[in-house]
């Protein structure tokens, strides 16, 4: 079994949707962006993300945190640096570790529109 992080996948909403209520697209990154949390105090721990939209994601840790833990998610995509604070939802467990849910919190649309165009870029770059 190899250990290399499949390609990264992305799944768009259904057009049926009305564009009001429509979930934004999710990014399947299996693993291939590694991941920083930054807990309240002040520690840090690893993780992967599996999953990513401009809403939240899951990221796959060895440890699950509490649920509603408030921390700072920091990542690169591409060339960016993404540093924003999320609220950690109820973990499941996984094979390898756990897949914590989380959202971001009060993130600005200026910050939203980096991360989709980040996300977007990451996807197409995968695909070539």
């Amino acid at each position: 079994m190899s250990q290399t992080p499949e390609p990264a996948a992305i799944e768009i909403s259904s057009a049926s949707a009305p564009s009001e209520t429509r979930r934004p697209f999710r990014v399947k990154l299996r693993g291939s962006v590694l991941a920083l949390i930054r807990l309240p105090n002040r520690r840090q721990i690893r993780g992967k993300l599996h999953q990513l939209s401009t809403t939240g994601g899951l990221v796959n840790v060895e440890q699950p945190l509490d649920e509603k833990l408030q921390v700072e998610l920091i990542f690169h995509l591409g060339e960016t640096t993404i540093r924003e604070k999320a609220e950690m939802m109820f973990p499941m467990w996984a094979t390898q570790g756990w897949l914590q849910p989380f959202r971001f919190i009060d993130l600005p649309e200026e910050r939203k529109n980096i991360l989709q165009t980040n996300l977007l870029a990451f996807v197409q770059q995968t695909q070539e």
